[in-house]
């Protein structure tokens, strides 16, 4: 086997599951990432719904996404780089994800510090 036969495998994406709901696992239910990074962009969003500032949530969270994306990467040894396994396609998914998820539950009265 040889190095293009590896990044080959990389490139088709070959995983026996979803890099997607896997990785929104783990970014939820790390507790370190979770604490440092997933709570805060989300609080954020939150605060700038409820205050109605316009603010454009892929500011917000595709820093902590990509961010995820190399925990993920670090924590269960999947790829050398996160772009060899999370492709702009992906790291997209991630965001619609975790955007319709959370909206859900900041329009219920999550993420409110009252």
């Amino acid at each position: 086997m040889n190095i293009d036969d590896i990044h080959g495998k990389l490139k088709q994406n070959d995983l026996s599951y979803d890099i997607v709901d896997d990785a929104q696992v783990y970014m939820k239910n790390d507790p370190m990432f979770y604490r440092k990074e997933y709570f805060p962009a989300v609080s954020k969003m939150a605060d700038m719904h409820r205050a109605g500032k316009k603010a454009n949530p892929r500011d917000i969270l595709m820093p902590m996404i990509d961010k995820g994306c190399i925990g993920y990467c670090k924590k269960y040894k999947v790829a050398r780089h996160p772009d060899d396994i999370f492709h702009q396609e992906d790291r997209d998914l991630l965001f619609d994800k975790i955007y319709q998820e959370e909206m859900e539950q900041i329009e219920k009265g999550d993420y409110k510090w009252d």
